[in-house]
């Protein structure tokens, strides 16, 4: 395949190499310093883009892809506020995205793990449950699009819970969640690609399930597989398709 990578930092690169290793060929490269090389021409030069840029600038590299005609994968997260509405852009305008809050084959068997756990959890209301995540300093939104993922399947399947809330620890802003809200922590420490911790707890023990990222490795190679899988699909596709 032909890919365009939009955003070109630290996980652009990696996706690049994996994209190479693969046989493919990287035809265009947009970073901060070349916003201007992101036009219509250059775009339709690409089988495929894939986006790990920034929530200030994926909506309008999204846009561009979409004027273009050319399948875009998003892996950037903290726009999805606007999910129906670029969902919704994407099927009338008959173009194909594919949208994922983490990529790597590990954490998509982690979200179905806990979605399972969640509706066990049902029948032992003794456990109150919260979610953790912790990455770099560098991860601009706060919670991570994963740990938002994580508490919306236990919302979904645990009915004692009916929305999430998020503290970040370590600024001024003290959460206390009511009953029915999951609270979702979010840690930012230096060099963590990422840790994701559901913890069920009751006065006698407590339950955990975990994944932790060692690299960006596992979100990078992610991205080229659905990269390789979207291309000739028209849609609206999430990353839990590759997985069905």
């Amino acid at each position: 395949m032909k890919i365009a990578l939009l955003g070109y930092g630290k996980m652009g690169q990696i996706i690049e190499k994996f994209a190479l290793e693969r046989g493919h060929e990287i035809v265009l490269k947009i970073s901060i310093d070349n916003q201007e090389d992101l036009t219509r021409q250059n775009l339709k030069s690409a089988d495929v883009a894939i986006d790990f840029s920034t929530p200030d600038s994926v909506l309008n590299n999204i846009n561009a892809c979409f004027d273009a005609n050319v399948p875009v994968v998003v892996g950037t997260t903290g726009w999805y506020g606007k999910l129906q509405e670029v969902k919704n852009d994407c099927n009338t305008s008959n173009n194909t995205l594919l949208y994922g809050s983490n990529f790597s084959i590990g954490v998509n068997l982690f979200f179905k793990l806990n979605q399972t756990l969640a509706k066990l959890m049902n029948n032992y209301p003794a456990y109150e449950v919260q979610v953790e995540e912790i990455h770099h300093t560098q991860k601009l939104d706060a919670p991570s699009g994963t740990a938002i993922t994580l508490a919306e399947g236990i919302v979904d399947h645990l009915e004692r819970k009916a929305e999430w809330l998020n503290e970040v620890i370590g600024t001024d802003v003290e959460v206390f969640p009511k009953a029915e809200q999951l609270l979702i922590e979010s840690h930012r420490i230096e060099n963590i690609p990422g840790t994701h911790t559901v913890i069920y707890s009751s006065e006698v023990d407590d339950i955990e399930i975990k994944h932790t990222a060692h690299s960006r490795a596992g979100f990078a190679l992610g991205a080229v597989v659905a990269a390789e899988w979207v291309k000739d699909k028209k849609g609206f596709f999430s990353i839990t398709d590759i997985f069905e």
